[in-house]
């Protein structure tokens, strides 16, 4: 005879919690952010990225942390503003290769490392961010 109670799973009831709230919510996602445009002003190991960005990192600052949000699961931030974030197209008219990648994600990563992101977390975001970082190369 089948027995109902069998076939709740309570593991399988419970939501699994997304990366934004792994991460903290919404502060966490606006100190990380500020620490990696932080970094990005501060270290010379970032300076190619750094160039690509302008005089001023306050946009780019803000438009990171909106797109964060709704990437990581949170509120869709960016999308409320500006529609699909497009981010290969939003990207073209800045020349991305392997070193500006490579700088971009590293640059995460020790911002990542600085806020003391969890272990775990910061291993899965690397390779997210690895991945749609390769995949805006345009150069």
């Amino acid at each position: 005879m089948h027995d109902p109670a069998q076939d709740d799973d309570p593991a399988e009831a419970l939501p699994t919690p997304t990366a934004y709230t792994l991460l903290g919510g919404d502060a966490r996602v606006r100190e990380l952010v500020d620490r990696f445009y932080d970094l990005m002003d501060l270290e010379p190991a970032y300076a190619e990225l750094r160039a690509a960005h302008g005089t001023t990192l306050d946009d780019a600052r803000d438009k990171l942390y909106w797109f964060l949000s709704g990437w990581l699961g949170g509120p869709s931030l960016y999308i409320e503003r500006f529609g699909h974030p497009r981010l290969r197209a939003r990207h073209l008219p800045f020349a991305i290769g392997i070193k500006e990648r490579d700088q971009w994600v590293a640059c995460m990563s020790q911002a990542m490392v600085d806020v003391q992101v969890p272990d775990a977390l910061v291993q899965r975001l690397q390779q997210a961010f690895m991945q749609t970082a390769d995949w805006m190369r345009n150069k």
